[in-house]
C-alpha cells in the first residue's frame, strides 16, 4: 500500500478500514473521481490510488502552501530532493545526543521560517522538521512560523528513496492545489462520479487540545459552519461526500454542535486513537465522527 511520507496530527491510516466500509459501491464498479479537499498527510488518497483501479481522476488541495509544495518537489524534482535529505541525515546522525541535536533543529526551523530558501530545500526541511519535531505535529502561529519543539527520537529517519520515488510516479497524474477549498469546483466538469473525502482541522475538545493551527488562519466554529454550508451545497450539486470530525461528546454529552450541523446527512460515531498527547494516557480510544449523504 501506497502510505504517507509524513507524520501527520489525526492523519487517518487507522480509519482506513471504517473509511472503506462508507465508501459508495461505484467505487468498485466504475470510474470515478476523489476530491480531498485538506489532504494534510494523505493517508486516504495515497491508499485510494493503490487500491482502486477506477479512480481516474484525483484531486488533492491544502490551504497549508507549505505543504503542497513538499508534494509538488516531490513529483518535479524528486533526485535533487533526496539529495537534500540524504545531507541533513548525515549531518543530523552525526550528532551524537538530543542535546547536540537541539541546535542542529532549532536552526533548521529558522531558516524553513525565513522561507528564503527554494522550493526544494523547503520541502526538504519541512520533511526534516516532521520527523524531528515532536509527535509529526505540524503547527504555526499567526505568523505562519512553525513553532513545534524538537521531538525526543534517537534515529529519526528523513529519507525514504523509495517511497519518495513511489510517490513521485503516483503524483503525476494527480491535479495539487492550494487554497481555500471552494476553488474545487471550479475544477469539476461533471463528467465522473465525484466524491470528496473530507478531513478538516479537527473542533478541539477542550482549550488544552487545540491544534488546529495547521496554517495561520485559524479554523474555528464558524469556519466549521462554513465547512457544514459547503457539504450542502455538494449534496445539491450531486456530488457524494464523507466527513470526519471530532466528537464533542467525548467531553461534553450535551454538546450537539455536529449532530445539529450535520442533521440533515448520516452521522455514525467510530473509536479512533489520539495521535498526539503529551501523556501516553492521553492517547486511548475515543469517538470520531463520520458525515455522510449517501
Amino acid at each position: 500500500m501506497l502510505k504517507p511520507i509524513l507524520k501527520w496530527a489525526g492523519g487517518k491510516s487507522q480509519l482506513l478500514s471504517q473509511i472503506q466500509n462508507r465508501l459508495p459501491t461505484y467505487v468498485q464498479t466504475q470510474d470515478f473521481c476523489l476530491v480531498e479537499p485538506f489532504v494534510g498527510g494523505g493517508a486516504v488518497s495515497f491508499w485510494a490510488l493503490s487500491h482502486f483501479p477506477n479512480l481516474k481522476r484525483l484531486i488533492i488541495n491544502d490551504i497549508n502552501h507549505d505543504l503542497i509544495n513538499v508534494y509538488r518537489v516531490i513529483r518535479q524534482s524528486a533526485d535533487r530532493l533526496i539529495d537534500v535529505l540524504f545531507h541533513i541525515q548525515q549531518e543530523y546522525d552525526n550528532l551524537t545526543d538530543l542535546e547536540s541535536k537541539k541546535p542542529y533543529y532549532y536552526a533548521k526551523r529558522d531558516l524553513y521560517n525565513s522561507r528564503k530558501s527554494d522550493n526544494i530545500t523547503q520541502a526538504a526541511l519541512f520533511i526534516f522538521l516532521n520527523k524531528a519535531g515532536f509527535n509529526g505535529l505540524y503547527r504555526v502561529n499567526k505568523n505562519n512560523e512553525f513553532n513545534v519543539p524538537i521531538g525526543s527520537y534517537k534515529k529519526p529517519q528523513f529519507l525514504d528513496k523509495e517511497l519518495i520515488y513511489q510517490l513521485q510516479k503516483y503524483l503525476k497524474n494527480v491535479e495539487i492545489l492550494t487554497g481555500d477549498y471552494e476553488q474545487i469546483l471550479n475544477k469539476l466538469d461533471n463528467t465522473l462520479p465525484c466524491l470528496f473525502y473530507i478531513d478538516p482541522p479537527y473542533r478541539p475538545l477542550s482549550n488544552t487540545s487545540n491544534f488546529n493551527h495547521y496554517a495561520h488562519q485559524e479554523f474555528d466554529d464558524n469556519e466549521q459552519v462554513r465547512l457544514a454550508q459547503f457539504c450542502r451545497q455538494l449534496d445539491k450539486l450531486g456530488y457524494q461526500f464523507l466527513l470526519s470530525n471530532s466528537d464533542p461528546k467525548n467531553s461534553n454529552p450535551n454538546d450537539n454542535f455536529f449532530d445539529e450541523l450535520y442533521q440533515q446527512f448520516t452521522i455514525e460515531r467510530v473509536m479512533a486513537k489520539r495521535a498526539i498527547n503529551a501523556k501516553g494516557d492521553g492517547r486511548s480510544a475515543i469517538s470520531e465522527i463520520l458525515v455522510y449523504n449517501y
